[in-house]
């Protein structure tokens, strides 16, 4: 029994070690083994929440949710007279017609999948993700996730994309359990998506909301990636990180009285947050209907 009860302590004490992250200079591994560190005498829950898109997930050149919906319209509805096609077709025309980043949006994507089952939809972002984007999770991410997981964090995703497109992959490919999991939820009905969206939306200041809402605690880590995760970071009582901060939009920015009139790296970089650049470059020779249609490309990051 003796010989058993060293075993546990060994391990425990083992298993909470700082491994360092590979691609990071040795400011950043410092501060986050010294975070990682400190947080050993918290005895509370301990959270991490990270974003998705641009944070855990390459977003170059377009983001997954978008790609897959505008290819399902394209093999399922296109060309077809029928009122259902006609329906999610003109749902489509207004997606590539409108501001891309708000509360409209997101709806008109749950829109855009109603009707469908929730295990359709799951489908359609596991082959989707499988097609284009498997490589596209940071390994940087993944190596602080493991640090996190070996000193005891709760892990959570909250994203502004459809929840029930997203969980499987992310789960699968993360080691992220599907209930901390947390994207746009619309009610399921009789196995079926229907456009009711389910409160707190977390979109912009909603990821805040969906935070005290669904994962009822401060987190002591948040990450992002843009300005959406803003109100979100902010809710860290610990460390902040961004990832691939823009740093070239000013202009933009100026009428944002949250930056104070700076870009979005100088806000971040002025709040002492760990600011890392993972690599987000177009990979593979895969055809892009998001190309065919016009959409905008997302910026694209090297390693410094």
């Amino acid at each position: 029994m003796l010989v058993f009860i060293f075993c546990v302590i060994a391990f425990s004490s083992f298993a909470q070690e700082f491994h360092k992250i590979s691609g990071w200079n040795e400011d950043i591994n410092n501060k986050l083994e010294t975070f990682l560190e400190g947080s050993r005498i918290i005895k509370e829950r301990k959270v991490a929440v990270f974003d998705c898109d641009g944070t855990l997930l390459g977003q170059s050149p377009y983001y997954l949710a978008d790609e897959a919906l505008y290819n399902y319209a394209g093999t399922h509805f296109s060309d077809k007279k029928d009122s259902l096609s006609i329906a999610k077709m003109a749902v489509i025309d207004s997606l590539l017609n409108g501001n891309n980043v708000g509360m409209d949006y997101v709806q008109k994507r749950i829109s855009f999948l109603s009707g469908l089952s929730a295990t359709e939809v799951q489908q359609i972002g596991e082959e989707m993700f499988q097609e284009k984007y498997q490589n596209k999770f940071y390994p940087q991410m993944k190596q602080l996730l493991a640090n996190l997981e070996d000193y005891g964090f709760e892990i959570w995703v909250v994203t502004a994309s459809p929840e029930v497109l997203y969980q499987q992959f992310v789960s699968e490919n993360t080691g992220i359990p599907l209930n901390r999991i947390i994207g746009v939820k619309s009610v399921i009905h009789d196995g079926k998506v229907t456009r009711t969206l389910v409160q707190p939306v977390p979109q912009d200041a909603g990821k805040a909301d969906a935070i005290q809402t669904f994962i009822k605690a401060k987190p002591l880590f948040v990450a992002g990636n843009s300005r959406g995760d803003w109100e979100m970071m902010n809710e860290s009582v610990g460390l902040k990180m961004i990832i691939n901060p823009d740093d070239s939009k000013k202009l933009q920015h100026e009428e944002d009285s949250s930056l104070n009139g700076q870009t979005l790296k100088e806000y971040w970089e002025s709040q002492k947050a760990l600011i890392v650049t993972c690599e987000d470059l177009p990979e593979g020779d895969h055809s892009y209907i998001s190309k065919d249609l016009n959409i905008r490309k997302n910026a694209e990051h090297e390693n410094n």
